[in-house]
């Protein structure tokens, strides 16, 4: 059963919500403010597979509750609803662990479209810690990227990824020194039918410097091609 957690403060707003989740076959949990929201994580123990966050919520913001759901689980996909007038929420939102975000007002197509592709990557992450154990592996210099364990090591320590980050680097370490343009890595992680705006893939690589560069500002591997989008650097 596909299982998310809503947590939304605004009835009206949360009903929406979980009406049309449950027209598309989702298993809905409720809750109405962040504390509410994280109890109900730990009773599930892991069986929620999205987790879609107001930001502006009671007792525990959204933003928290993401950084907390994130310190938890590096497999869980997360979505947070913004205002449009909350565009640093959006930033900070994304570099917490957040794998995408929903401005409000948004249609119910929109939203299918931006939780549907978050569950194809959980999926993805079940289907293959549940096959064999052997494995296919990339090495970059001190850098080994597991496909099959879905985990990446810095000289051979874990370094922990989201979905939405594992996804980025498996397409660099496929393409080593070639230029990757913004909208190529957009189609490739998020699909052709994404609803936002380039800016979060830059965010997703600011946050992918932060875990991989020895000096974030200045980074050896993750190279920014002015006017064109990312290389890595192998």
């Amino acid at each position: 059963m596909k299982r998310i957690l809503v947590a939304e403060d605004e009835k009206s707003i949360r009903e929406f919500i979980v009406i049309n989740l449950k027209r598309n076959g989702f298993e809905v949990v409720e809750a109405d403010n962040g504390e509410k929201a994280l109890q109900l994580y730990d009773e599930y123990k892991g069986e929620i597979d999205i987790a879609l966050l107001d930001i502006m919520m009671p007792v525990v913001d959204g933003l928290e509750v993401c950084k907390q759901l994130r310190k938890k689980s590096s497999t869980l996909g997360i979505i947070i609803l913004t205002a449009k007038t909350q565009e640093m929420d959006k930033v900070t939102g994304l570099l917490v662990g957040a794998d995408d975000y929903v401005t409000k007002p948004f249609s119910p197509s929109e939203l299918m479209a931006r939780i549907d592709a978050i569950y194809r990557r959980v999926t993805l992450n079940k289907e293959f810690a549940a096959k064999s154990d052997k494995r296919d592996v990339i090495e970059l210099g001190e850098f080994v990227l597991n496909l099959r364990s879905r985990s990446l090591t810095k000289n051979g320590k874990i370094i922990e990824l989201t979905q939405v980050e594992f996804q980025i680097i498996e397409y660099f370490f496929a393409h080593p020194n070639v230029p990757l343009e913004r909208n190529e890595i957009l189609n490739h992680v998020w699909g052709n039918m994404y609803y936002g705006d380039e800016k979060v893939v830059d965010v997703n690589i600011r946050r992918l410097r932060m875990k991989l560069e020895d000096d974030p500002s200045t980074p050896k591997n993750l190279t920014t091609i002015w006017g064109v989008g990312y290389k890595w650097l192998a």
